[in-house]
């Protein structure tokens, strides 16, 4: 377990679940907002390889969100991610999955568990608990989670999805049995889930009303949750030392920026803005050109599975990119690459035709569950690595390759060290992935 940084970190709290699905985020959003109408100046995070739940986090806090990773980023880059709290009075991180969920063989700092980001950073726990179908037995599932790891610290629980004023009273007679603090109590409310789609819920940018969602949920806890407890509950303590972030690969990058396009850790983006490096953002949806004078084009993950026709007729990106890949580098990640091919197959059968700078095919009418960290060794260079580096990332998505003619660009491996077969390609100076990266491995 990776020790706790003790007096150089700022003040925070992990909101995190026994499970997926227990109204974590939305409780995280709710808090975010009312600790910011307080007065407070919040630094979200999110534990793990998410990059939805930021955005989210940027809309509820009005302040960028980065990932604390501890399987893929070691302890320098995890000092470097915490040091973007600076100037804040509180940092609020949102777990993954369950508390002690991870994965079985040690990353760079760890298994990847919210529960060691959260020893890591000293962060007390708040567990919300969906105590919905029992009473008093949700006090046994909360002690367990505290007593599973006396070291981590424990501020308390969040019952959520409460059905009566008896059923509170029963469950909260069970914590107080358990020696359990109860922070607030969620009664049942449908209308609190946010929308969902294939890869969890739906980008921040396209909630039809993301602003009122969140008031109302900032108002829903300051009506129900010990707001003053929470805050007490977070560890005083000082920012941490300046670290290094990733390094940019160019000075001038075009990166494709639209609801086609969006998934690119905060973290990067910090760090290669810090280095002095230019982000130029355009859109393939509206038919925007990569800026003619960047250095480099790199293409994110997101959902070009949704906008197949869209970009198969943008003919002004279209042109863009393949002029800038003539003398120039594109990389692509995920959705990136699968724009980078030949075709894409969408859910419905119909072939787009996609950039053809490489020759991958990839189907989502022929749908296949690929999540989980990835450590590539690059056998040829891609932009900002040369060959013989490892890379640490994460992949998420549905996508079959049907095609992948193209040379490979790594050797890919799952958290186990096990091979996967999506290598990767490389063809002239265009390069893909379907791991989303967070970090190259320190020599």
């Amino acid at each position: 377990m990776t020790e706790a940084m003790t007096d150089l970190n700022p003040p925070g709290l992990m909101i995190s679940a026994p499970s997926s699905g227990t109204g974590k985020t939305t409780v995280m959003l709710g808090l975010l907002r009312a600790l910011a109408e307080d007065g407070l100046t919040v630094q979200p995070y999110k534990s793990g390889p998410d990059y939805i739940d930021p955005a989210f986090h940027l809309a509820a806090a009005k302040r960028p969100s980065f990932n604390l990773d501890t399987w893929a980023m070691d302890g320098g880059l995890l000092d470097a991610v915490t040091a973007q709290s600076a100037g804040a009075e509180i940092c609020v991180g949102e777990g993954s999955m369950g508390l002690y969920d991870g994965v079985a063989t040690r990353g760079q700092s760890g298994f990847g568990s919210s529960a060691e980001t959260a020893k890591r950073m000293g962060w007390p726990v708040v567990l919300v608990v969906d105590v919905g179908g029992q009473a008093q037995s949700a006090a046994a599932t909360a002690l367990g989670f505290k007593n599973y790891d006396p070291d981590l610290p424990f501020a308390g629980v969040i019952l959520n999805r409460v059905a009566s004023p008896r059923h509170e009273r029963l469950t909260r007679l069970g914590m107080e049995k358990a020696g359990i603090k109860v922070l607030g109590s969620l009664p049942r409310r449908g209308d609190l889930a946010l929308p969902e789609r294939h890869l969890g819920l739906i980008q921040a940018v396209e909630h039809p009303d993301l602003e009122a969602a969140i008031a109302g949920y900032a108002e829903f806890l300051r009506a129900h949750v010990d707001l003053e407890a929470i805050k007490a509950a977070a560890l005083a303590g000082q920012a941490p030392a300046p670290a290094s972030l990733p390094k940019p690969p160019a000075q001038r990058i075009a990166l494709a920026r639209d609801a086609a396009f969006s998934f690119t850790y905060p973290h990067l983006l910090s760090g290669w803005r810090a280095a002095g490096a230019e982000i130029l953002p355009f859109s393939p949806l509206a038919d925007e050109a990569p800026a003619a004078d960047a250095d480099l084009v790199w293409l994110p993950g997101g959902y070009p599975e949704l906008h197949g026709g869209t970009l198969a007729a943008a003919e002004t990106f279209r042109a863009g990119v393949r002029k800038h890949a003539e003398t120039k580098p594109v990389h692509g990640e995920c959705g990136g690459y699968m724009a980078l091919g030949e075709a894409l197959i969408d859910k419905e059968g119909n072939r787009h035709q996609m950039l053809g700078l490489l020759g991958l095919v990839t189907s989502y009418e022929k749908r296949k569950f690929h999540l989980g960290y990835r450590r590539a060794i690059l056998q040829a260079g891609m932009p900002g690595f040369e060959a013989g580096t490892a890379l640490r990332g994460h992949e998420f998505h549905y996508s079959t390759i049907l095609e992948e003619p193209d040379a490979p660009l790594a050797n890919v491996m799952d958290a186990d060290g096990n091979p996967v077969p999506e290598t990767g390609s490389i063809k002239g100076h265009v390069t893909g992935t379907f791991f989303h990266l967070i970090t190259g491995e320190r020599a």
